[in-house]
């Protein structure tokens, strides 16, 4: 399918993967609508995109609030009409004890990577599958499948996605809207800054591993023209879950150990 013309509604988009997926997407002749908190960031990737020649529009939402994801529901299908492409990109990490995160930081996770996503899909999917092709994109992380210490409810998180993901695609299995989750490794974006600035954050050890944000763009190019049920990021990554089933016990008496040692060398704010 010629996907130019379509359209892509992108989450958390203001910055880092999902602003390099809409400047990506909206290269090759898509018109994106970009959705996020900061309004100023998002004005700044649309005008980036449209300097470059491309069409993108900007939703100002909290997607961690119920009110505003049925706003942007409402929005997009009185003004855009229903998107081909739902990228649920929305998130952020918080590195350190559970028992050390704060309850509000813990459930504004939980309600941006678990509720926003499950919640405009479920809006927008009986649109989309009116459509001859349709695509819903999951970001999801390799700490889905294989859970660590000091990221237990982003690692959480990421676990639902994948079987939501998982549980959906097989569900539309024979429908024209394909469903993927994009199982990403550390990617260079404001995750890390972000993480260690929340209150009682620590940095997290993982970004002198990250890829950058264009490889992440790439994939999702990929999963809208050849549909999978799952695309590893770097590839290698594929492995990960084997990591988990071979090695847990060394990973339990390991992790803890790193953790504590990441915790001391990076005190919290």
């Amino acid at each position: 399918m010629n996907w130019s013309n379509e359209t892509a509604l992108i989450t958390g988009a203001s910055s880092g993967i999902g602003a390099a997926t809409a400047r990506f997407l909206a290269n090759h002749g898509l018109r994106v609508i970009l959705v996020a908190r900061r309004e100023e960031k998002l004005l700044e990737v649309q005008n980036e995109i449209t300097h470059a020649g491309g069409k993108a529009k900007v939703i100002t939402a909290d997607l961690s609030v119920e009110s505003e994801r049925d706003c942007v529901f409402r929005e997009v299908l009185n003004n855009y009409g229903s998107p081909d492409i739902l990228i649920n990109n929305a998130g952020f990490g918080w590195y350190g004890y559970f028992s050390e995160m704060p309850p509000d930081v813990c459930k504004n996770m939980i309600d941006i990577d678990i509720l926003a996503t499950v919640h405009l899909t479920r809006l927008f999917l009986p649109e989309m599958l009116k459509k001859k092709q349709a695509r819903i994109i999951n970001i999801g992380s390799i700490a889905g499948g294989l859970p660590e210490q000091g990221v237990v409810i982003y690692s959480a998180c990421k676990a639902f996605l994948d079987a939501f993901s998982t549980s959906l695609y097989r569900e539309l299995t024979g429908t024209s809207t394909k469903v993927s989750v994009l199982r990403c490794g550390p990617v260079k974006t404001e995750f890390f800054d972000q993480a260690r600035s929340l209150p009682n954050g620590h940095s997290v050890p993982a970004e002198s591993m990250a890829i950058p944000v264009e490889d992440v763009a790439k994939g999702v190019w990929k999963l809208i023209h050849h549909p999978r049920r799952v695309l590893y990021l770097p590839f290698y990554y594929v492995f990960s879950p084997l990591v988990e089933v071979l090695f847990s016990k060394i990973i339990d008496r390991v992790g803890p150990l790193l953790l504590r040692k990441n915790v001391k060398k990076y005190p919290h704010n």
